[in-house]
Formats: C-alpha cells, sequence, structure tokens
C-alpha cells in the first residue's frame, strides 16, 4: 500500500508518502514520571535566536554545471515516460531566486487529447507536509504558536494512551513523527470513511512507543498538530495555509481542500498501473488529513514555494515567513533511518521534511508524496545552491518522479547520469510503497479445508472501540461484513473452518486478507479478528 503518509526508505509510502530521508536521534535520553514513557529532552526552538540560518557550505556548483543540467532534463523525464508508461508529468526547477525550467509532459488523463502544461492540477499527497511546517513556520513568526508548544494549550481535548505523553507532546514531536504513535495510525479509519475528528479523537487508542525516542510515520499525528495551530488562530487549516503561505505568494491553483481539485478545468486524473496497463483511477478524498496529504497545485505555483524555501522566506522582497521559524523545519529532529554499517548514512527527518547532508557536506532536503491510487510527486532543495525541482506525476508510485530528481542533481554535480535512477527507483520505490500483504494465500482454500459452519454462527453485530461497529449479514447465500460509517461492504470468501477471506480497498488496499471467527459453545460466533486491522492489535471484533 503506498500509503498516505508513507514508510521508511527512498519510496513514497501509504497516501501521503514516505519520507526519502528522515530526521535525527534526540541524544540523551532521561526517565519520564514514575512508571512512565522514556523520553529525550524536547528542544527549544522558540528560546534559539532569531538570527540568520546556520552558515552552509560556500556554492560548489556553476552556472555552467546547472544550464548542463537543466539542458538534459527534458530528455530524461521524456525517457522515462516512454519506458513506464506513466501518462502525464510537470517539472519545474529553480535556481538562484528564478525559474529555469517549467514544463508539463504527456497527458492529463489516457483516451483523452488534453496534454499536462505549468497549470496542471496534480494532487500532492505527502509534498503537503513540507508546505504545511511552511504554513506553520509563518503562524510561529506571527507569534501565534511557537514550535515547542503543547498540543495540549491550543487543543486541551487531545490526548493519546498516555497521560503524561498527551499532556507534553508538542508541535514539533508530531510534525517530526517522534511521538510515539506506530506507523500511519489512523490511515485505516480513514480508509473506511471516518472523518477527522473521530480518526483524531481515537488515536488515544494506540499503544505509544517511547516518546522522542522512536521515529514513526503518522499522517494523522502531523495532521494534530496542524489542526492545533490552527485552532490557535482560532480558523480552519484549509483557510490558515490559504491566509499564510498560498495568498501572498499568488498560488493560485493551490488549496488543502479536495473540491478545489474536483473543480478545477485543468487537472491531472490520477491512473493506476495494472497487468493489461495503465489505467484511469479515482483517489480517496484526503480531506480528513490535509495538512498530512491533501493540497493540490500546480508546477507553476510550486515555483513560487520554493523561491521562498531557498529564500529563508522572502519572496520578490517581502518576508513571508519568519526565516528563524522556517529554519527550524530543516534541522533534524529525530532519525528515520539508522546507519546499516558501521560507516552507513543515516537518514533524518525534521519537521515535514527529509533532512540530509550530501557527500559535499552541503543541506539536502527532500520529500516523495505517494497515493497508491494514482499520483507519486518529489521535491528536493539544496538550500546552499539556491536549487531545487518539483515533479508531479499523474501515476501511481514507480520512482519515476525520484529518478528524475535525482538524475538532475546527479548530472549537475558530476556531469553525468552515475547511476540508473530509473532501474533503482523503479524497484526500491514500489518495494517502500507496499503494504502489509497477508502471510497466507488465501486465493484457494488448503487441501482438506475444514467446512464452515451455517451462516447463521457468524451473523449478527460485534463491537469494536477503534474501528466502529462491524456488522455480519447474508446475501445471496454469501456472508457480508459491512463497516465505517457509509456501511462499507466487503463479501467474504470461506477459507478454512471459521476463516474466512476478503478483498481490501482503498488506499491501504493489500490483496486479499483474512477474517477469523471464534465460536462458542453454543454454536455462535463471539468474535472475530480481521487481519488487516489488527497490525497494532485493535482488530479484534466481539459480539454485542
Amino acid at each position: 500500500m503506498v500509503r498516505h503518509g508513507g514508510r521508511t526508505g527512498t519510496g513514497p509510502g501509504s497516501r501521503a508518502a514516505v519520507p526519502l530521508l528522515a530526521g535525527v536521534l534526540l541524544a540523551g535520553c532521561t526517565a519520564g514520571p514514575a512508571n512512565g514513557p522514556v523520553v529525550a529532552p524536547a528542544p527549544s526552538p522558540s528560546s534559539a535566536p532569531a538570527s540568520a540560518p546556520p552558515a552552509q557550505p560556500p556554492p560548489q556548483l556553476t552556472d555552467r554545471q546547472v544550464s548542463a543540467a537543466v539542458a538534459q532534463i527534458d530528455g530524461y523525464v521524456r525517457n522515462a515516460m516512454a519506458k513506464t508508461g506513466v501518462p502525464g508529468a510537470a517539472v519545474a526547477i529553480v535556481y538562484k531566486d528564478k525559474v529555469v525550467h517549467l514544463k508539463g509532459y504527456g497527458v492529463r488523463r489516457l483516451g483523452s487529447p488534453e496534454t499536462v502544461d505549468p497549470d496542471t492540477v496534480f494532487q500532492l499527497a505527502s509534498l503537503s507536509k513540507p508546505i504545511g511546517s511552511t504554513v506553520v513556520s509563518g503562524a510561529v513568526g506571527q507569534k501565534t504558536v511557537k514550535w515547542d508548544d503543547p498540543i495540549a494549550a491550543h487543543d486541551p481535548g487531545f490526548a493519546l494512551a498516555d497521560p503524561w505523553v498527551s499532556s507534553h507532546v508538542t508541535i514539533a514531536d508530531l510534525f517530526s513523527h517522534r511521538s510515539g504513535l506506530p506507523d500511519h495510525a489512523g490511515d485505516l479509519l480513514e480508509d473506511l470513511g471516518y472523518q477527522r475528528d473521530y480518526i483524531l479523537q481515537h488515536l488515544r487508542d494506540h499503544q505509544l512507543a517511547p516518546f522522542r525516542a522512536s521515529y514513526a510515520y503518522t499522517n494523522y499525528g502531523l495532521t494534530e498538530a496542524a489542526v492545533a495551530v490552527a485552532k490557535a488562530k482560532g480558523v480552519a487549516w484549509e483557510d490558515l495555509a490559504a491566509d499564510v503561505v498560498y495568498k501572498p505568494l499568488g498560488m493560485n491553483s493551490t488549496s488543502s481542500l479536495r473540491s478545489a481539485y474536483d473543480s478545477a478545468a485543468n487537472k491531472a486524473t490520477p491512473h493506476v498501473r495494472t497487468d493489461s496497463g495503465w489505467q484511469v483511477s479515482t483517489t480517496q478524498n484526503p480531506d480528513p488529513q490535509a495538512p498530512a496529504g491533501g493540497v493540490s497545485s500546480t508546477a507553476q505555483d510550486l515555483t513560487r514555494w520554493m523561491r521562498l524555501q531557498l529564500a529563508d522566506g522572502s519572496f520578490e522582497g517581502r518576508q513571508i515567513v519568519d526565516a528563524a521559524a522556517l529554519n527550524e523545519t530543516r534541522l533534524p529532529h529525530i532519525v528515520s533511518n539508522p546507519p546499516h554499517a558501521p560507516a552507513g548514512n543515516a537518514g533524518f527527518y525534521g519537521l515535514g521534511w527529509n533532512v540530509n547532508y550530501d557527500s559535499h557536506g552541503r543541506l539536502r532536503l527532500n520529500h516523495s508524496g505517494a497515493f497508491d491510487l494514482g499520483a507519486a510527486t518529489v521535491v528536493t532543495l539544496l538550500p546552499s545552491e539556491q536549487l531545487g525541482i518539483v515533479v508531479l506525476t499523474n501515476g501511481q508510485p514507480i520512482g519515476v518522479p525520484e529518478a528524475v530528481a535525482e538524475e538532475f542533481f546527479d548530472v549537475a554535480q558530476e556531469g553525468h547520469e552515475t547511476v540508473d535512477w530509473l532501474g533503482f527507483m523503479g524497484k526500491v520505490v514500489p518495494a517502500a510503497a507496499g503494504g502489509q500483504v497477508s502471510p497466507t494465500d488465501y486465493t484457494k482454500p488448503p487441501a482438506g479445508a475444514a467446512p464452515a459452519k451455517p451462516d447463521s454462527a457468524y451473523l449478527g453485530t460485534y463491537t469494536n472501540g477503534y474501528f466502529g461497529p462491524m456488522t455480519v449479514t447474508s446475501r445471496d447465500g454469501r456472508l457480508v461484513m459491512s463497516l465505517g460509517p457509509d456501511n462499507l461492504q466487503f463479501p467474504l470468501q470461506h477459507y478454512d473452518g471459521d476463516v474466512f477471506s476478503f478483498q481490501t480497498r482503498g488506499e491501504n488496499a493489500v490483496g486479499l486478507s483474512g477474517v477469523t471467527f471464534t465460536v462458542g459453545p453454543d454454536g455462535r460466533a463471539t468474535s472475530a479478528v480481521v487481519e488487516q486491522f489488527n497490525h497494532d492489535g485493535l482488530g479484534t471484533f466481539t459480539r454485542g
């Protein structure tokens, strides 16, 4: 499943997208209260002097090197699209506060003649996260909040499983994925149709890993932090983003509302790759996690945002976002990918950014975005060189955006491609994006499978405090499982004894998964465990 947020590695992950690189382990853990969480000391970004950003190494790329790389990008994009079949793409490159490449490629929708141009609206998926941290940086500069404000100060009703963590978790903790929430907590609730308030309220049902000492990518943790900032301002997040960033930058085709994407006349339709080729698809509505994965925008608009980022919050002579607050997002806050060898490199996560340092010691900021149902994006910035690229596509994540961006920087630095980036990313990204497929092959029952009990043994309503009620009914001689506020229905196929299978759906679909009923002495099921929902131990439904 390429989920909204993403799994660690070099490719996107769940719908909002995988972090390509991530943050720094906070040194020196200390104990919390008795029987409390293991924590590392909280950073104090608000106490840092509001001075110039940290010094960067001197520029190491010449105008000629960058121009040579820009000259090759057109052919590389076209070649990548021809080899993979990705229907459409848009690419923007900025350098020294100028747009040096801005172009669309391919078509907005297979079967239609309309081509992609710089003003075509794409869904950004997790590229929304660094945009979201830009918005919060603006609010920090306006003195609305501080990065190290506890969430409870602005959203008193929010809670996690541990009361001590609930009272201490900060905006920065949630933006850097170090709250202790498990990977992609809450995403499956969105797949079932639950809205933002319900999902955020039920994050407290997840058991926590050590606070500030563990990294796990969570779309809804970050979303809660953004919502708390908006509450401090007294507005909706979608309005805050528009007021603080989109409108001041003139990003007129950018929005944090799915309705804006849906109503755009010039938009890129999502596509998925099947055994028979690429097909038109439909992504889920990401409004519930808009700060983490719900932004839609154009390559044209994103050149303005990249210019602001590379100018430390300034745009065309105006300071739009406070430089000190913005630069806090670029510091490593947690280790996202520990080194796998003594001399290996670690990956870090900042605040909405993957943070890394290249072989020349330069800060490198990056984030991928991915909807497995049909969108893949990436942004990479090299601040010391005032250089950035964004690549948007309307196909599911197979590594094309990442390959284009890596090839561009490789050619700029080395004069040629040192790695077959398309081949490499074509393996790494789909593997990183893949979900936890069932270890059981449910395509056909095993030899000697035990028969199921009569349908009446399984019929009824089962309760679950996290996923809500599950109802099992019989229709046309087949059991059907119904879940979620919209009563989504999943036909059950008998597998073996009291075990059935069903076809998963949505952004986090993983193919066939299992449902195991426990039947009591009276011949009626007392509970059922839904395998896809049980990764965090929350998938048991009990008959009411």
